[in-house]
């Protein structure tokens, strides 16, 4: 086994380091734009008389850098090169995420939006897999350069992570479907310009075949933003939205009718280990950071790090990041060689564990910084509050292991959701 990182895959990390270098960090420091990411970052982001969305001075920064990215031909890289992209694969992926984010926060990446100068544009990777002609010829353009985006209403308000008992539903009229339901943490729909929006069209509670993708204009007749909800980490863009006899044709579907778990859990597959190598990163960052404070720190007259009583939880928390790294990137490979649900057991695994590890070694951070590291001088409590997130979304950690012992006791298979391709 080779557990190089391909000569490719290195090539472009350093092509990426070089480019926020010229280009990222002097556009961080300029404006008095760093407000965004020293102690006032949360407050400068937020815009708290708007329902605490992001900030526009915030979001038109991101989205500066993503066009000086798109520019460099960076942010395109996951994409196949009929599109601008480099066909990156699912291994180079989480490789550049991890990379991106073990360098702490800053403009290069920003999960807090999403934001990363190597784009996770997940809505376009959907597009091109299960788009129609038509559907393609519309929006790929504008998603391969980061002009347009797609929400992605699942979650309800009353089912949480019980999607397949989703109660919104979808009834044919004619050529026309009328949608009808609630959803919640549905992130993103105040720049989005179309909310991907799961319904039932057929089938009972409970089945996986039924459930049908519209991709729903947000100036729709009938689509209400109720609330922002606030979170942990703000600013926020997760909203509860209501659909009271929405209309949309059948050029709406997307994914096929009937089918749209499958698109949903191709989602989730995809972006969960992305998520992992994400926190993984930051885990990294936190850690790093430690030892090298923990070195110059000299408190009663010798540094923090002759202590083992800081020495080893350090030490068990690099040996996990060192024990997932591995696993990443022979999941991510796994990926690759046989298609996005042929490892879903591992996915699980390593997206709960790494969430999970980002938190601890943030936490730990925070401890060995003492009260600088509890301050928002430091950006531990900022990591620790975002990555928090990431231990329900996308699936809870309860789901994911629900998911693995699935497949450890062959209740589940390693394939597209049952029912949705029978």
């Amino acid at each position: 086994m080779d557990f190089h990182i391909p000569e490719a895959i290195a090539s472009f990390l350093k092509e990426v380091d070089e480019f926020i270098e010229e280009k990222i960090k002097p556009l961080e420091q300029a404006d008095d734009n760093i407000r965004f990411f020293d102690h006032r970052r949360e407050d400068a982001r937020t815009d708290w008389d708007r329902e605490g969305l992001p900030s526009k001075e915030w979001e038109a920064l991101l989205g500066q850098a993503r066009r000086l990215a798109v520019e460099a031909g960076l942010f395109s890289y996951p994409f196949p090169t009929e599109y601008g992209g480099r066909d990156g694969s699912n291994l180079g992926m989480a490789i550049i995420r991890e990379h991106l984010t073990s360098k702490g926060l800053g403009l290069h990446c920003d999960l807090q939006n999403e934001h990363a100068i190597v784009g996770n544009n997940i809505g376009l990777l959907l597009m091109l897999e299960y788009g129609t002609e038509a559907q393609k010829a519309q929006w790929v353009e504008g998603l391969a350069a980061g002009k347009v985006g797609f929400a992605m209403a699942i979650t309800e308000p009353e089912h949480g992570s019980d999607a397949t008992y989703m109660e919104t539903g979808a009834v044919r009229k004619g050529d026309e479907w009328i949608i009808n339901g609630e959803k919640t943490w549905n992130t993103g729909v105040h720049v989005a310009t179309r909310d991907i929006v799961l319904a039932r069209t057929s089938g009972e509670p409970g089945d996986g075949k039924g459930i049908t993708a519209f991709l729903v204009p947000m100036d729709a007749p009938g689509l209400k933003v109720e609330e922002y909800l606030w979170t942990f980490n703000m600013p926020t863009d997760h909203a509860r939205v209501s659909f009271t006899n929405v209309r949309v044709n059948d050029s709406e579907i997307f994914g096929g009718e009937g089918r749209g778990l499958q698109l949903a859990q191709h989602f989730f597959n995809e972006n969960r280990i992305r998520q992992a190598a994400s926190s993984l990163g930051a885990a990294q960052f936190c850690v790093d950071e430690s030892v090298e404070y923990a070195m110059q720190r000299k408190p009663f007259g010798k540094p923090l790090s002759v202590n083992q009583g800081i020495q080893f939880p350090l030490v068990e928390l690099q040996t996990q990041c060192e024990m997932l790294r591995a696993f990443i990137h022979k999941t991510t490979w796994l990926m690759d060689e046989n298609g996005a649900f042929s490892c879903s057991d591992k996915v699980s695994m390593c997206n709960y564990w790494a969430n999970r590890l980002c938190c601890e070694a943030a936490d730990r951070a925070m401890q060995v910084h003492g009260g600088l590291g509890y301050s928002r001088y430091k950006p531990f409590e900022h990591i620790y509050r975002h990555h928090r997130r990431y231990r329900i979304t996308e699936g809870t950690e309860e789901i994911q292991m629900r998911r693995i012992a699935g497949y450890m006791f062959k209740f589940m298979q390693q394939q597209a959701p049952k029912g949705v391709d029978d």
